[in-house]
């Protein structure tokens, strides 16, 4: 059954740091893992992963200890269904905008009493339905809901009403482009867009996450009260394979 060391983890006030991997290659994601990152998160959304992939990469993350995540490509019940089942320890969702969205996903992430999830044998459960393993897993699956709008962000407070989400996660990149300056992560509107809902965010039993190209932003959003960060592959190999270029 899921046991979930990063869930434990954020309710302690601990912050927590992790990699987007968009292959389905569950050698990457081991070698990924083994960096002794917290969780990763395992991107069906920008990605070419399918819920086919991730039993295995789940399994990748395990071994290393590292908590594995998914990204799914949309809030659709059937869907986060599929991914779920493979045991990722809670699932990332990507273009939430209301409370009402939020609770939707909420009902298919989480089995009776709390929602509405189909309840059959699986990995998660270790393929035993027992009443115990499905309160289990009510317990240790986290939900994180993207904030990557205009509109989300209007919607902030309302979100903080709704039960069962564990992290409200900032994408940058889709809300600089939903405010007109697309790509622009450091521009103001931006960067006040973020902090208003860090304002709201940090102090509540919820947790701020956000995406951070680079170890610096990492930081400046942790002392801003995030705690749970992260980046991608592509955002630290790039600079350094760009550096390696420079200098040989």
């Amino acid at each position: 059954m899921i046991v979930n060391p990063l869930r434990a983890r954020l309710r302690a006030g601990e912050a927590v740091r992790g990699c987007f991997v968009r292959s389905p290659d569950p050698d990457l994601a081991e070698f990924v893992a083994a960096a002794g990152w917290d969780f990763l998160v395992f991107d069906g959304e920008h990605g070419r992963i399918a819920s086919t992939d991730v039993a295995d990469l789940a399994r990748a993350a395990e071994v290393r200890g590292v908590s594995p995540i998914a990204r799914v490509p949309r809030n659709e019940p059937s869907t986060i269904l599929r991914f779920l089942d493979a045991g990722v320890h809670g699932i990332h969702v990507p273009w939430v905008n209301t409370p009402d969205e939020a609770r939707q996903v909420i009902e298919a992430a989480k089995y009776r009493p709390e929602g509405f999830r189909g309840l059959a044998g699986n990995r998660s459960i270790d393929w035993r339905v027992t009443p115990e393993t499905v309160a289990q897993a009510n317990a240790e699956t986290m939900v994180i809901i993207h904030i990557e709008t205009a509109d989300a962000v209007e919607e902030i407070d309302g979100f903080l009403e709704v039960t069962g989400i564990d992290v409200l996660f900032v994408g940058p990149t889709d809300l600089s482009h939903s405010l007109g300056h697309p790509g622009r992560r450091d521009h103001p509107e931006v960067v006040a867009a973020i902090e208003r809902v860090a304002q709201a965010v940090v102090d509540s039993p919820v947790t701020f996450g956000i995406y951070a190209g680079d170890s610096a932003t990492a930081r400046r959003w942790i002392e801003r009260g995030a705690r749970y960060v992260t980046t991608g592959i592509e955002s630290l190999l790039g600079p350094a394979m760009g550096e390696y270029l420079e200098r040989t």
